[in-house]
């Protein structure tokens, strides 16, 4: 189902983690579009920027700001009681909020209450934030006459889940269980309200790594083109899942990376395969199939497979892994 007729002037949208990023592109696409927008973010100073810019947008609706900590159920209560006394309804909401920490699955340095906090970090904001977000907007969204949409910030982490940070991982896979089980249920209540998983791919943010003075990477999309992305595949085609590509990562990359994690369930290999030893020349070959090229490999000799045209994909040598990219990404 296409929402296009959403983005008009009398629209409301509402955007958790709004002060920046992906949040602020977003709110400045709607501000173009005439939507009046209801931004939250925990960072005072940060969210008073991004209201200044976001109402100097020309055309805008009526632009208001919150101060809110997604991991509180009473300020996301607040927030929601605020926008329906002064709007009525809502017909974006995006839960975007999000954070990162080095979350191991245990540590051998780091003291256990020290990885605890870290790890209550990252799941309550990345999670409970949504589910919160979610459980106090969907109810009135469901039930309301117009069309409306809840957009879902996810990671490809939470799909591929490399190694590295292990809460983070375990925080978006729960974000992509709870969004499906959520556009379900919307969608057997009939409801005029559909739910969206959004899954940025390397985009240049400040969780991403990006500063004032920084310059973005040549393989990263910045926060608009991402917000684009989205728009294109949620309000004109209706799509559940929106994987964004970036410079450095195809969709067929993406599509190869997601079918190999899914095949160590169905195949009985190893936990995370592709970052074990034994597996690594199978994934090598199988990503270079997936690609488009020839993965043909005499391992006794280990010659390299020969590619059929150079200009199709990098190898897959010279392509970052998300836990490469990790300090970078948005995701």
């Amino acid at each position: 189902m296409a929402n296009f007729d959403i983005l008009h002037a009398k629209a409301v949208a509402v955007i958790t983690g709004a002060a920046s990023g992906i949040g602020l592109a977003s709110a400045l696409y709607y501000a173009r579009k005439g939507l009046s927008i209801v931004l939250a973010d925990y960072d005072q100073a940060t969210l008073d920027q991004a209201l200044e810019k976001v109402k100097g947008t020309e055309g805008v609706g009526t632009v208001l700001g919150f101060k809110v900590d997604v991991t509180s159920i009473k300020d996301i209560i607040s927030l929601r009681d605020s926008v329906l006394d002064e709007f009525g309804e809502v017909h974006i909401l995006m839960a975007n909020a999000g954070t990162s920490a080095p979350t191991p699955a245990f540590s051998l340095h780091t003291p256990l209450e020290e990885l605890q906090q870290d790890w209550d970090k990252v799941l309550s904001t990345n999670f409970r934030g949504v589910l919160n977000t979610c459980q106090a907007f969907a109810p009135f969204m469901a039930k309301a006459e117009n069309a409306s949409v809840i957009l879902v910030t996810g990671s490809k982490q939470g799909i591929t889940a490399p190694p590295g940070r292990a809460g983070y991982n375990v925080s978006k896979a729960a974000v992509k269980t709870y969004t499906e089980q959520l556009a379900h249920e919307l969608r057997a209540e009939d409801s005029p309200c559909s739910a969206h998983l959004f899954i940025p791919g390397w985009t240049f943010t400040p969780l991403a790594g990006a500063s004032p003075n920084a310059t973005k990477p040549p393989g990263a999309w910045t926060a608009e083109q991402t917000v684009d992305y989205m728009v294109e595949k949620v309000f004109e085609k209706g799509d559940f899942y929106v994987v964004c590509p970036d410079n450095e990562t195809s969709t067929s990359l993406d599509k190869a990376r997601m079918q190999w994690s899914m095949e160590d369930v169905l195949l009985n290999r190893p936990a995370l395969s592709r970052w074990h030893p034994s597996y690594k020349a199978r994934f090598e070959d199988f990503i270079q199939q997936k690609q488009g090229l020839n993965a043909s490999r005499s391992r006794s000799r280990g010659r390299r497979p020969e590619l059929r045209d150079l200009s199709q994909a990098p190898s897959v040598s010279s392509i970052p892994s998300e836990a490469d990219l990790l300090a970078f990404r948005r995701d």
